[in-house]
């Protein structure tokens, strides 16, 4: 019993982790131990640049960085996934942390993470990478707009006390702020902007742009003791130590006020991190679990805000350089986060001087490259409902928030969807051409006894295309005395079909008339056959083919056979 409960959890619970030791050997965990350093070093910035512009102290995001990117590469379902706090958080942490207030952050963390592991558990990860691109690409390129507005304050050194986390807040504090400008941190952004920008491919490998644009910053900074600021001056530095466990504090009565950005940061995480695996997959030839994906994500979002961590998920930029540095399995991930943990106890004195002009540079080049513009390009050659789609989730993202977004560009996808499968289903009337016949039948003319009509259905018949059938059939003036239908095009019917094809029937009954179905599909036969319609109907009204059809229309009609 035991044995069987092992092999049940296994299925349910199987990291990618477990496979590696099959043939793991010294040269591949040398060239983990290589991936992960460099990970490491390109996570250590962008971890203190994602905290510091959401809204909480910079520790938090190494601290993220550390426990989420080692518990989602040791129990993800991924080789080569990457996780840690990402900009896409940005503006809903900001949001949060401004509304509700750090410790209802960190609820709402563990809140999401409980979502996340609920949807892997119901095995809907596979549903979740189905997103529209469309969809996919608005909130995408309007998350980067965002991160944009939300570093102007840093990048210009504008005097603004608390940044407004709304758009239409946002503009006019940074319009009225703008004679404020601090020209030597404008000039330190604009310079470590263009060193990452411009920085030569050749040597990203090695030594990423953004620690050289955050070494040179920092040295510039302290030698020519720059009146600018730097994590010292706001935060007092970056504390040197391991995080220590903090629960955070909660009413049930505050509870029911997080659902809703709780269930955001979860459907964001699922996403971002599905999208990364599948960025991986294409990059290693590989293929991920994605359910198991969600249910390390859902861990480490659980564990993380007890060690004043914030939300996390997979990262796409990091689990690239992670597989173009070579990875071969999660242990590159796990001494990523290692090599994190070393950086903080040994240097985290040095981080005082780091100029947030340099942060907020790092970060707008992050928005830059994480934007889908050319789709913005591509919408005259796309069809008007996808660009539809694109266009009000970007605007909904920017103006709103993103759950307006994604609950309005889904609603639009899912109405357009219906549209297109609509436009594709047919109802027609059959003159039962020569073509339709064996080759010894006779001719049409005298196949098809007076009082039937035969009418073809092409496509998929549910409740947005009943109607089709339904004006199709009230355009006879008298009912026929024997209704064919041919449905062996019919790929699909729901129950709204279901239902119109039952009140047919009972509708020619009681008139003394008569419904065959014709050849129906794989997927409509077993649907009536599952809601017993067929002994409503009469298992003898269903025919294989139009010859079988016409036979039982003259028996109903007492024409016997020539």
């Amino acid at each position: 019993m035991n044995d069987t409960l092992l092999v049940k959890f296994s299925r349910f619970f199987r990291p990618r982790l477990l496979d590696t030791f099959h043939d793991y050997d010294r040269k591949r965990f040398s060239t983990d131990v290589t991936a992960g350093i460099t990970v490491g070093i390109v996570a250590l910035p962008l971890a203190i640049a994602f905290a510091i512009a959401s809204g909480v102290k910079p520790e938090a995001g190494i601290f993220t960085a550390i426990i989420a990117g080692f518990l989602i590469s040791a129990l993800g379902g991924s080789r080569v996934q990457i996780g840690g706090p990402t900009g896409a958080f940005i503006v809903i942490v900001y949001g949060i942390v401004m509304q509700y207030g750090l410790a209802n952050l960190l609820i709402c963390t563990i809140m999401a993470g409980f979502i996340l592991i609920g949807l892997g558990v119901a095995r809907l990860g596979s549903l979740i990478r189905y997103f529209p691109h469309p969809l996919i690409s608005g909130f995408t390129s309007g998350i980067a707009v965002l991160i944009m507005l939300s570093q102007v304050k840093e990048f210009l050194g504008l005097d603004i006390a608390v940044m407004p986390a709304e758009f239409l807040h946002k503009i006019p504090a940074i319009y009225h702020a703008l004679p404020s400008v601090d020209w030597i941190t404008l000039l330190l952004a604009l310079l470590s902007a263009l060193l990452i920008w411009f920085y030569p491919k050749r040597w990203a490998q090695r030594l990423p742009s953004p620690i050289v644009a955050l070494t040179l910053g920092t040295l510039v900074v302290t030698l020519l003791n720059l009146p600018v600021e730097t994590i010292g001056t706001r935060f007092g530095g970056i504390p040197q130590g391991l995080p220590t466990f903090d629960p955070p504090e909660f009413t049930l009565a505050t509870l029911r006020h997080l659902i809703p950005p709780a269930i955001t940061i979860a459907l964001l995480g699922a996403v971002e991190s599905l999208l990364s695996a599948t960025v991986a997959d294409g990059m290693t030839d590989d293929k991920h679990d994605p359910n198991q994906e969600l249910i390390a994500q859902g861990i480490a979002n659980i564990v993380c805000p007890f060690f004043g961590g914030i939300p996390a998920t997979g990262a796409i930029a990091r689990t690239a350089t992670n597989v173009r540095s070579g990875a071969t399995s999660p242990i590159s991930g796990m001494i990523h986060a290692l090599v994190l943990l070393v950086i903080i106890l040994i240097a985290a004195p040095l981080a005082t001087n780091i100029p947030l002009a340099t942060l907020a540079a790092i970060l707008m080049i992050v928005s830059i490259n994480m934007g889908e513009w050319s789709e913005f390009g591509k919408l005259k050659k796309y069809p008007r409902e996808d660009s539809a789609v694109l266009i009000t989730t970007f605007v909904l993202t920017v103006v709103f928030d993103l759950t307006v977004a994604v609950e309005v560009g889904l609603l639009l996808a899912g109405i357009f969807f219906i549209r297109k499968i609509t436009d594709l289903t047919h109802v027609s009337q059959d003159a039962l051409h020569e073509e339709n016949m064996d080759d010894s039948s006779p001719a049409p003319q005298q196949r098809l006894p007076k009082g039937v009509l035969v009418y073809r259905v092409y496509g998929a018949l549910f409740f947005g295309a009943v109607d089709k059938l339904e004006s199709v059939l009230q355009q006879q003036h008298t009912d026929p005395d024997v209704l064919i239908l041919k449905m062996d095009e019919v790929i699909s019917m729901d129950a709204s079909a279901l239902h119109t094809l039952e009140s047919l029937h009972a509708k020619l009954k009681r008139r003394g008339k008569h419904l065959i179905l014709c050849g129906p599909h794989t997927q409509p036969y077993f649907l009536m056959q599952q809601a017993d319609f067929f002994s409503t109907l009469g298992r003898e009204n269903v025919a294989a083919n139009i010859d079988s059809a016409l036979r039982r229309a003259r028996e109903l009609l007492g024409i016997k056979a020539e």
